[in-house]
């Protein structure tokens, strides 16, 4: 792949038109679509979390992870979804407890989670993990029970010692009303509160108003979309939701030449403290840790590392945990 240019281009600009809406302002968008059923009972979940941690001085970081789906009817038969099966957050989720962080993993259902993700998406079967016993009993495999024991025990600590709060998400009307709630909970925590926007959030969606109410019917024809863009929600969330809080989004390409140019476009626009930049092909090894008016920070798995599958989140992690301690003592 060509190396990535610190050069000054600009990104490309592709002109949507649309018969219908204009691109919908951030805040009118939730008096046009409705709540997921789970909000108020995620936001007092989220809201206790965030009380018990900040009593301790712990400080607390929201993931957000996986992909978001997109309905073409209100009663959802048919959905547009993306590729992402949520094992950066998960895995970047593992290491911020490791490093003291408490965590608020707000996940797409079904997508990878912390320490399960190791036995639900892996080569093996679930039930592969598992043997008979003499008398019948389910017993750990022995192959797989100090990988097991040891996943459990980190799990276990981290639920039991209030470090781990799931919440779930599907749609992205789903996404965005979490991420609202959780932010304006997690704003009380100032800059003890991280924002790692890891979630591959759809650009484009269909506002409910314009979806068909039932399932869309195939004698009908050829099927023609017509989608709106998303709302950039990430300037609200900067200016307005938690403003003192230290906040990484991601941007992932396909174009070498676009990447550090849109990372820095996104800073200046957004006004928020990092961009983690990655390729589509590399983004398992190697990424760039991007921030304003200062030089790119390129970070790669060296061939062993990567040949023993070691995850790019160990050094991603290490490096933000330690430009957020910074972050916080100079302001």
């Amino acid at each position: 792949m060509p190396p990535i240019s610190e050069q000054n281009r600009q990104p490309s600009t592709t002109s949507l038109s649309s018969k219908g809406d204009k691109v919908i302002d951030p805040s009118t968008y939730f008096s046009t679509h409705v709540p997921p059923s789970n909000l108020n009972a995620s936001k007092i979940l989220v809201s206790e979390f965030v009380s018990k941690n900040s009593k301790i001085n712990r400080p607390v970081v929201l993931v957000t992870s996986g992909g978001t789906t997109v309905p073409l009817e209100n009663n959802t038969v048919r959905f547009i979804d993306n590729f992402s099966n949520g094992n950066r957050g998960a895995a970047s989720t593992e290491r911020l407890l490791e490093e003291g962080y408490a965590v608020i993993f707000m996940h797409r259902e079904h997508s990878l989670q912390p320490y399960n993700r190791h036995y639900t998406h892996s080569a093996e079967r679930f039930l592969d993990y598992f043997v008979a016993g003499e008398n019948g009993e389910v017993q750990i495999n022995l192959k797989y029970k100090e990988k097991i024991q040891t996943d459990f025990e980190k799990y276990s600590k981290a639920i039991n010692n209030n470090q781990l709060l799931m919440v779930t998400f599907v749609t992205l009307s789903d996404y965005l009303f979490l991420l609202r709630e959780v932010s304006l909970t997690l704003a009380a925590m100032k800059r003890n509160a991280m924002f790692y926007l890891a979630a591959a959030v759809s650009d484009f969606f269909i506002p409910s108003h314009n979806m068909s109410e039932h399932k869309i019917q195939s004698r009908e024809g050829n099927l023609t979309l017509e989608m709106n863009q998303v709302p950039k929600f990430l300037k609200p969330l900067v200016m307005n939701w938690a403003p003192d809080s230290y906040i990484v989004s991601f941007k992932l390409e396909t174009d070498p030449e676009l990447l550090v140019p849109k990372a820095r476009h996104a800073l200046s626009n957004y006004g928020h403290q990092i961009v983690i930049a990655n390729m589509l092909h590399t983004r398992k090894t190697e990424v760039w840790l991007i921030e304003d008016k200062k030089e790119s920070h390129h970070l790669q798995l060296d061939s062993k590392e990567a040949a023993n599958g070691v995850d790019i989140e160990l050094l991603i992690i290490q490096e933000l945990v330690k430009r957020h301690k910074e972050w916080i003592n100079k302001n």
